[in-house]
């Protein structure tokens, strides 16, 4: 029997970016089909880390919170050399005053998948599970795609996008005929989540690092749990020995790198794997669009991919729901494929920079990781100046648009945070910044000296633009004047996904109505 629905996007995959998109397009009234080829959530955990961005996306969502009581806190870490401890890091407070959420969470993919389903369904909304795509056609009106259930049962879903979440091995992106450049690591990776007795403080984290291997031990919530991953260059391609790696392999390289006393007691789930860093020509082909590892893959290095994912389709959303309801022009979705494919080039680069000093087999980086990464892991974890510098880069909250479209330069020259940057982080009467900035639209803030209420500014505000920007004043509080680097009063226009569009000193709608003239 075949069916016939009609909806405004069809999300291809529910993983944690198809379900962070649905999430996400519920905050806008959007309405969308989601399905998956799966039986349903993953139990597996997979991917690890929820990085700080990830968690202020979710705490608009009133979800931030339910993750970081499932999830576990890294605090304390240390390097191994030769059995020996090389360096202790510290964790704590990581992100200083940068996020209301300083520090890396322990959050693996099949509780984010979990939370983001319970999420929809106590929203009316669910998945479509054991469900493939057999083909899709679009044109200028929309998309037309016919689906398969597991029963044999067709439909057509008429939607006027399509978006594939459906991982590396994407069908969306076969069937757009894209190509996924890039290169596979010549390295055998292994991952394994046991129970183990390992007599280390339980938010610790440890890195045995070799001349050829290494493995990263992470704890996991749960009395005992621990991950494990690491590489196993007896398999690595080059070498004549079958790519077959039994666990007590695994096990046995595990003890030879860490030699101190441990006990895997069981093996909840292993797996090997290979290493790509890939990426689509281009995010945006029409009415359809790729995220997730169905638009680039890096990497484990820095727990980015499941982060980065989710932000692809925090960027999506709006700019999708804005077109939707008539408040922005087609060309908006242009500025996703430049805003999001140069961080994805951006993240291949930095993240294969990073592994090759962790797992890299050339002298030099065996050089520095045994002779430099101690010294200068120890002098970033003990000086909160070093913290602060190195925690955007790994949170993500340091990622920017400044060369979008988007983003607008002509009032920020003076200012030290710059049109494209995410939005500072700071109190206002002691409450987060971004309990402010909640709702699904533009946010215009005037930082105010006092000296007005700029009531009629707001009265403007409303006639002209409705429900799609609001208005907020906040003091110019020393810790905005030391962000900002102004102590007069200015105002900021903020997008949905809360990146600043442009920054001024000018008290009038002169430049926010030619902003969005060009831009909307």
């Amino acid at each position: 029997m075949e069916t016939i629905t009609k909806t405004e996007v069809l999300i291809v995959g529910a993983g944690p970016t198809g379900l962070s998109l649905a999430a996400q397009l519920m905050r806008y009234g959007i309405d969308f089909v989601i399905f998956d080829k799966k039986e349903g959530v993953t139990d597996l955990s997979k991917a690890l880390v929820v990085h700080a961005r990830t968690l202020e996306i979710y705490d608009q969502l009133d979800l931030a919170r339910k993750a970081i009581l499932s999830g576990s806190i890294v605090q304390k870490g240390a390097l191994m050399h030769d059995a020996k401890i090389s360096a202790h890091l510290d964790f704590s407070d990581f992100g200083g005053r940068l996020s209301p959420f300083p520090f890396l969470l322990v959050f693996e993919q099949s509780k984010n998948e979990h939370l983001l389903y319970e999420h929809l369904q106590q929203n009316g909304k669910d998945v479509q599970w054991q469900t493939e795509m057999n083909s899709f056609t679009q044109d200028a009106n929309g998309v037309k795609a016919v689906l398969k259930a597991a029963n044999g049962d067709t439909q057509t879903i008429e939607a006027q996008y399509l978006v594939g979440c459906d991982g590396a091995s994407s069908l969306t992106r076969h069937l757009l005929n894209v190509e996924f450049e890039g290169s596979t690591y010549p390295r055998l990776f292994y991952v394994a989540d046991v129970d183990m007795e390992w007599k280390t403080d339980e938010h610790m984290f440890s890195a045995a690092l070799g001349q050829d291997a290494f493995v990263l031990i992470v704890p996991m919530q749960g009395e005992k749990h621990w991950r494990l991953i690491g590489n196993m260059p007896e398999h690595d391609y080059n070498n004549q020995v079958s790519s077959e790696v039994s666990y007590d392999e695994v096990e046995n390289k595990v003890k030879q790198l860490v030699r101190r006393p441990l006990d895997i007691t069981n093996v909840r789930w292993f797996s090997t794997y290979k290493v790509h860093t890939r990426h689509a020509e281009k995010f945006k082909y029409g009415r359809c669009f790729l995220a997730g590892d169905a638009a680039h893959v890096h990497t484990p290095a820095g727990g980015q991919g499941m982060n980065t994912g989710i932000q692809d389709v925090y960027n999506l959303a709006w700019k999708i729901a804005f077109i939707l309801k008539g408040y922005a022009k087609d060309s908006l979705l242009e500025s996703y494929n430049e805003e999001r494919l140069a961080n994805a080039k951006h993240l291949l680069h930095t993240t294969d920079q990073f592994f090759n000093v962790a797992a890299g087999e050339q002298w030099y980086f065996r050089f520095i990781r045994n002779n430099i990464l101690p010294s200068v892991a120890s002098f970033v974890s003990q000086f909160g100046a070093a913290k602060e510098f190195i925690f955007p880069m790994v949170s993500q909250i340091g990622l920017n648009y400044h060369d979008s479209s988007l983003s607008r330069h002509e009032g920020d020259h003076d200012f030290e945070v710059k049109a494209g940057d995410r939005m500072p982080y700071f109190l206002v009467n002691g409450a987060n910044v971004y309990d402010q900035l909640r709702a699904p639209k533009f946010h215009l803030l005037i930082f105010s000296d006092g000296q007005q209420d700029y009531q009629g500014l707001k009265l403007e505000l409303e006639k002209e633009y409705g429900d799609l920007i609001d208005f907020n004043v906040i003091p110019l509080y020393p810790r905005v004047i030391e962000i900002f680097g102004k102590n007069q009063t200015f105002k900021v226009l903020l997008r949905p996904d809360n990146y600043i569009g442009f920054i001024s000193k000018e008290i009038s709608l002169k430049d926010l109505k030619a902003y969005f003239r060009a831009v909307a």
